[in-house]
């Protein structure tokens, strides 16, 4: 994981330089190296880096845990959109959200974006997740999709919790986080082609919104907060045609993960 020697490519410039450089002689940036942690980050959002497989298999293997932690509770009946549900008392270990002030658990607002409700819950997030996530991060990049996707569905849950959403859980808010990240790409480029994506756009998320209004169980609040939060960041942050991503981005992308990680443990050791 750390290089002390060799040579690496400015993440900045793209010039090749030392891995030791206090400073790139090219551009000027400051511990390109990062101390020798510079080319694994570089290799970890790689241009060959998919988020699909990890994002998916987090969300199942979480999924799978829930059943096993209260396998009985999993395994009463509830009704079709239900089916297979992880028990409450399994959901509120791994990390669901609402239901409590935002103080007492605020990590959760993380946590719960991969947990799920039943097995139809699931399957059609992951749907979703693996029709508009290589769109994302090929516009965007890997970091600035994770980035997204994690503060939209964590925005959807605070915009939720703060008007009083009862417990909650599941990557929808994400998904329409992407989903207000690409609309704003699209009317970001006023072209034919930008045109086009934003009427096909604009009609499927109306349709899925109205969905959501029309099922029971359904956290609309947290669709919007995260549709609404993606489509500013979409505005907000360049394509990769416009500016690579930048070191900054990688830490913050990196340390999100991290933080998910410490809110499950916070979450299974508190409870």
């Amino acid at each position: 994981m750390r290089r002390t020697s060799g040579s690496m490519l400015c993440p900045n410039c793209r010039k090749l330089i030392s891995v030791d450089e206090p400073k790139c002689p090219f551009c000027g940036t400051m511990r390109p190296g990062l101390w020798g942690f510079g080319p694994a980050l570089q290799r970890v959002f790689g241009p060959h880096m998919d988020l699909v497989p990890i994002l998916l298999g987090a969300c199942v293997v979480l999924y799978v845990i829930g059943l096993l932690i209260d396998l009985p509770g999993a395994m009463r009946p509830r009704g079709i959109m239900n089916l297979l549900s992880p028990s409450g008392v399994a959901l509120y270990r791994l990390g669901m959200t609402g239901g409590f002030p935002i103080g007492e658990r605020w990590w959760t607002l993380l946590t719960a974006i991969y947990l799920h409700g039943g097995i139809l819950h699931i399957f059609f997030n992951m749907w979703w997740l693996r029709s508009l996530m290589p769109q994302v991060q090929e516009v965007w990049g890997p970091a600035r999709a994770f980035t997204m996707w994690s503060l939209t569905g964590a925005a959807g849950f605070l915009v939720s919790n703060l008007l009083g959403a009862n417990f909650s859980i599941g990557a929808s808010g994400s998904i329409f986080g992407l989903l207000g990240a690409l609309l704003a790409y699209a009317r970001r480029h006023r072209s034919t082609w930008g045109d086009i994506a934003t009427r096909q756009m604009l009609p499927q998320i109306a349709l899925i919104l109205m969905l959501g209004f029309m099922m029971p169980g359904v956290n609309n609040l947290a669709h919007v907060g995260g549709l609404i939060s993606g489509y500013l960041i979409g505005r907000a942050t360049p394509a990769v045609g416009e500016r690579r991503e930048k070191r900054p981005e990688q830490l913050l992308a990196l340390g999100l993960a991290g933080l998910t990680v410490v809110g499950f443990v916070l979450s299974w050791t508190q409870s």
